[in-house]
């Protein structure tokens, strides 16, 4: 991402063919999530955060002359890469103006080399967090509203400091993902003092996780640290844990943190604690009424990050005059940052105003969006700990 040059990206672009009109009468969104798979129980608010947003703007009426903004939906069953990318060459072929995803860091990683960047078309993440998403060769193309987990991996290290841990037992789930942030977090954690007894792979989708448990157990720790995912591995991992009474109290950073994973586990997870990317402030506060209002819980996990993904390609197609995103691709920064008026959820039809009058935005949205180093979040993060069998906020870092 660092490695990009505007003009290298802009003939890349062009040289792809021409996708929508500037003034179309619909603008597309391909919405790339794992609808199925290891983290599905967070994708669907993901997928209505976002969809909110393009209701909100179709509904104004404002973005290009009055065009529709329409979702359209595909599934990247997480940690399947060639169902990634065949997905997403189906999103382009259907003519998207823009591609909201994917989810997960592999999926993401595969279909910004293998479909976005050949195809000149802009992609931002929701909630693809892997720091090796931070150097890739992507033209210039990707950005993400969710801060990378080489922060997270700071954020957890404090938090397991402030809390009294002096060692852990880690484990992640074998991808680049869990690598990403499972090294992060033992880098972080070493930094300030703390012994990590073992650092371990898991795969998902077993249905015996004891021999992982066995050697985490032997090494010994104050808490076990999950870098996995609430719907597959880390969920089994936990169970096993407990059933052994190797562990009574996990840390659960950005994968681990949905309503899904006390549901399933019991009370035998109250006191276990983590971190999310999210922020306090009038944006969520806007949002959450906003997410409840419409049926869905704007407190899910990366949903906020979702409508802001959402949002940043409409207000760069403003921008722009242009939903082309050889035209666009250049505002998103614009947009997302200081200086200009700031911008909150259900201010969209405000912003496409000043943007159709030449005016500056500084788009704050439901994250507190802030894009840095062309095209990586800033970032802030949720303090969750499980109480009484829910998520709860309990600060912000």
């Amino acid at each position: 991402m660092k490695k990009m040059l505007m003009a290298t990206t802009a003939a890349a672009l062009v040289a792809t063919g021409a996708f929508a009109e500037s003034h179309a009468n619909e603008v597309k969104l391909g919405i790339l999530f794992g609808f199925t798979g290891p983290i599905e129980s967070l994708t669907g608010p993901m997928a209505q955060g976002a969809e909110l947003a393009m209701s909100e703007v179709t509904d104004s009426g404002k973005l290009l002359d009055g065009a529709k903004v329409s979702p359209m939906r595909a599934d990247t069953g997480c940690i399947d890469s060639g169902l990634a990318a065949s997905n997403a060459e189906r999103l382009i072929a259907d003519g998207i103006n823009g591609l909201i995803g994917a989810a997960c860091s592999g999926a993401t990683g595969a279909v910004l080399q293998n479909v976005a960047v050949p195809n000149g078309m802009v992609m931002i993440s929701p909630s693809s967090t892997s720091p090796g998403l931070t150097t890739v060769e992507d033209n210039g193309l990707f950005f993400r509203t969710a801060p990378s987990d080489a922060r997270e991996g700071q954020v957890m290290a404090e938090l397991l400091i402030e809390r009294g841990v002096k060692s852990i037992a880690l484990t992640y789930t074998n991808n680049d993902f869990g690598k990403g942030l499972s090294d992060a977090i033992e880098t972080s954690f070493k930094e300030l003092g703390g012994e990590v007894t073992i650092v371990a792979a898991h795969e998902d989708g077993k249905a015996d996780y004891s021999a992982e448990v066995g050697a985490l157990a032997s090494a010994g720790g104050d808490i076990l640290v999950v870098a996995g995912y609430l719907d597959q591995g880390g969920a089994g991992i936990i169970n096993a844990a407990l059933d052994a009474g190797a562990f009574d109290t996990f840390g659960l950073p950005n994968g681990m943190v949905g309503d899904a994973l006390p549901e399933a586990i019991g009370p035998d997870l109250n006191g276990s604690y983590g971190q999310i990317p999210g922020a306090e402030g009038k944006g969520i506060e806007v949002f959450s009424k906003m997410a409840e209002d419409a049926g869905f819980p704007g407190s899910s996990s990366y949903a906020p990050e979702s409508y802001d993904a959402a949002a940043l390609f409409m207000l760069a197609m403003q921008a722009a005059g242009s939903s082309d995103p050889a035209d666009y691709v250049s505002k998103i920064i614009d947009v997302a940052n200081a200086p200009g008026e700031k911008i909150y959820p259900g201010e969209l039809g405000k912003a496409l105003d000043l943007l159709k009058d030449g005016q500056d935005i500084d788009y704050v949205g439901g994250s507190a969006v802030e894009l840095i180093g062309p095209g990586e979040s800033a970032g802030s993060y949720r303090i969750i700990e499980i109480i009484d069998g829910k998520v709860e906020t309990v600060g912000f870092k």
